[in-house]
C-alpha cells in the first residue's frame, strides 16, 4: 500500500472499499497527484456507523490480553514498515522526511503505551460501611467500553494524532469510525489496514474520507455514536460541543504558545537553539507551535542573536529531501494568510528580523520583535513558520503578557530560579508548563490538552483511555 495508487477508497468492514466519486489529493509543494480519494457520502458514515456498532459487541467481549496484543502487534508492524508510513505523511502533509520519521517512532510508542494502558485500566475496592448502614457490602468499580467512537482528525499530525484517539479507543474496548482531514486520507487508510492486519476484528475501525460537515453532522446525530474525539478548529469546535447533546467529546483545539526566558538562564545559546526548533519545526503548523518568546531585557540581545543565527541555518525545500526542515505549507489559503498577518504586525510598529516572504508555496522561517498584542500573529494561532520575540523587564511582565491570550494549552519557561519555576508555573493559565523547555515539547502519554479556546478535556494515552470509558460499581451485600 503506497501513495503511488491512483485511486482510493473507504475503509469498511477489514478492506478498502470503491466508492463512485473520488477527489484529488495533490502534493502541496509539487502540485503533483497523490491519488484520487473516495468522496464519502452521508450513506458511507452512516453504513460505517452501524458496521461498527455490529462490530462493538466482539471489541468488548476480547480480553484485556487480546487487545493488548493487537495494539503491540500493530506497533511493530510499523516499526517494519517505518519508511513506508513516513513517506506517506511526507508527500500528503509536506512534512520534511526527517520529521514524518520522527511521527512514526512517536507513532509506534503511541500503539505500545495504548497496549500497556489497556492491562492497566483497572478499578478500586470501596469501603461502603463507611457511611452508616452499609456494613456487610463490599463493593468496587469496573471501566467498561462505551460504544462507538468517532475521530475527527488534522492534516499535520495524520498517523499519530490518529492513533492518539485510535489507540485508546480500541484499548478501552470500543470501535471507531475516522473522519480525516481532506488534505491527508492515506495515513488513516494505511492505519486502518495495519490495524486489521494486526488482528482488529473486521468493521471495528472504519475510515471515511471526504467533506467534514456533511460526514460530521452524521456523527453528531447517530446516537450510535458515543463519544466524539476532535482536534482542529475552535470554531468547529465549538459547534461540535454546542451540538454533541449527551454524547461524551473531547476537544483539542489549538494555541498560541508562550515561553519566557529569565536573566537568571547561563546557557542562552542553548535555549535559543531549542526554541528555533520549537517555533519552525514541520513548518509551524503543529499546535504546541512556539509561537511568542518574552525575553528578559538583560538577555533580549544575546538571545535574538543566536535566534537568527539558527534560524538561518534551516534549509527550505521538498520535503522528501533528508537536507529539508522547512517546506511548503499545507495549501495556497494558508500561505497567503500567513504572509497577510506578517505584513499587518509590520504595518503596526512589528521589526521583521529576517523572513518575512514567500518561497515557493511555503514561507521562509519568520521572526518579528516589538510585536504589538492586538495583531494576528500576537492574538491568534499563525499555524506557521513565524515567531515574535518581544522585551519584558521581569517575570511578572512576562506572566501578563503569556496569559493575554484567548488560548491556554502550553507555556515554557527557561529559569534558574526555582522560586520564580514554580511561581510562574502555579500562575500560567495554561494545561501543561514546561520549565526549561520549549512549549512544543509533548510526550504521548503525558496528559495533553488545554484551557480557555484550546480544548475541553484530555488526550494522552492513559487519560483518553478513562474518557473512552464508563465507571460502572458493582456492590456484594454479605450480611
Amino acid at each position: 500500500m503506497t501513495t503511488a495508487t491512483e485511486t482510493r477508497g473507504w475503509f469498511f468492514e477489514g478492506t478498502e472499499q470503491k466508492a463512485e466519486q473520488t477527489y484529488q489529493v495533490n502534493h502541496p509543494h509539487s502540485g503533483e497527484i497523490l491519488a484520487h480519494v473516495a468522496e464519502g457520502t452521508k450513506e458511507m458514515m452512516t453504513a460505517a456507523i452501524a458496521s461498527a456498532h455490529e462490530a462493538f459487541p466482539t471489541v468488548k467481549n476480547l480480553s484485556k490480553s487480546e487487545r493488548a496484543q493487537i495494539l503491540f502487534q500493530a506497533a511493530k508492524l510499523l516499526e517494519d514498515e517505518k519508511e513506508q508510513a513516513a513517506k506517506i505523511i511526507s508527500q500528503e502533509a509536506c512534512k520534511p522526511i526527517k520529521a514524518a520519521r520522527s511521527e512514526v517512532d512517536r507513532t509506534v510508542q503511541t500503539l505500545q503505551f495504548s497496549g500497556e494502558e489497556t492491562k492497566r485500566l483497572d478499578g478500586e475496592y470501596l469501603s461502603l460501611d463507611a457511611a452508616a448502614g452499609g456494613e456487610g457490602r463490599d463493593a468496587y468499580t469496573i471501566y467498561e467500553p462505551i460504544g462507538v467512537v468517532a475521530a475527527i482528525t488534522p492534516f499535520n499530525f495524520p498517523l499519530n494524532l490518529t492513533v492518539h484517539k485510535v489507540g485508546p479507543a480500541i484499548a478501552a474496548g470500543n470501535t471507531i469510525v475516522i473522519k480525516p482531514a481532506e488534505q491527508t486520507p492515506l495515513s488513516s487508510l494505511y492505519l486502518a489496514d495495519l490495524l486489521t492486519r494486526a488482528g482488529l476484528p473486521a468493521g471495528a475501525i472504519a475510515v471515511v474520507p471526504g467533506e467534514g460537515p456533511p460526514l460530521g453532522e452524521v456523527m453528531l446525530s447517530d446516537d450510535r455514536v458515543k463519544k466524539i474525539s476532535f482536534t482542529g478548529s475552535p470554531r468547529v469546535g465549538k459547534l461540535l460541543k454546542n451540538q454533541a447533546g449527551l454524547k461524551k467529546i473531547t476537544l483539542e483545539l489549538g494555541s498560541n504558545s508562550a515561553m519566557y526566558v529569565d536573566e537568571s538562564v547561563q546557557d542562552i545559546e542553548a535555549v535559543a537553539t531549542k526554541a528555533v526548533q520549537g517555533a519552525f519545526a514541520y513548518n509551524g503548523q503543529v499546535c504546541l507551535s512556539t509561537q511568542r518568546i518574552y525575553v528578559h531585557e538583560s538577555q533580549i540581545e544575546k538571545f535574538t542573536k543566536a535566534f537568527i543565527e539558527q534560524t538561518s541555518k534551516l534549509q527550505f525545500g521538498a520535503p522528501e529531501s533528508e537536507e529539508t526542515d522547512v517546506s511548503s505549507l499545507i495549501n495556497q489559503d494558508s500561505r497567503v494568510r500567513v504572509l497577510q498577518w506578517i505584513e499587518e504586525a509590520h504595518e503596526k510598529g512589528a521589526k521583521v528580523l529576517t523572513g518575512g516572504k514567500a518561497e515557493g508555496n511555503g514561507v521562509l522561517p519568520t521572526v518579528l520583535t516589538n510585536v504589538p498584542r492586538d495583531v494576528n500573529v500576537s492574538c491568534q494561532e499563525v499555524f506557521g513558520p513565524v515567531v515574535l520575540i518581544n522585551e519584558v523587564k521581569n517575570a511578572d511582565e512576562a506572566l501578563n503578557a503569556m496569559n493575554d491570550s484567548d488560548y491556554g494549552l502550553n507555556a515554557g519557561v527557561f529559569t534558574n530560579n526555582l522560586q520564580q519555576a514554580l511561581k510562574l508555573a502555579h500562575q500560567l493559565e495554561v494545561g501543561q508548563v514546561l520549565v526549561n523547555d520549549v512549549p512544543t515539547l509533548r510526550f504521548d502519554h503525558m496528559p495533553y490538552g488545554g484551557v480557555k479556546q484550546s480544548g475541553y478535556g484530555r488526550e494522552g494515552v492513559k487519560y483518553a483511555v478513562k474518557e473512552m470509558a464508563e465507571l460502572k460499581m458493582i456492590s456484594l451485600n454479605f450480611s
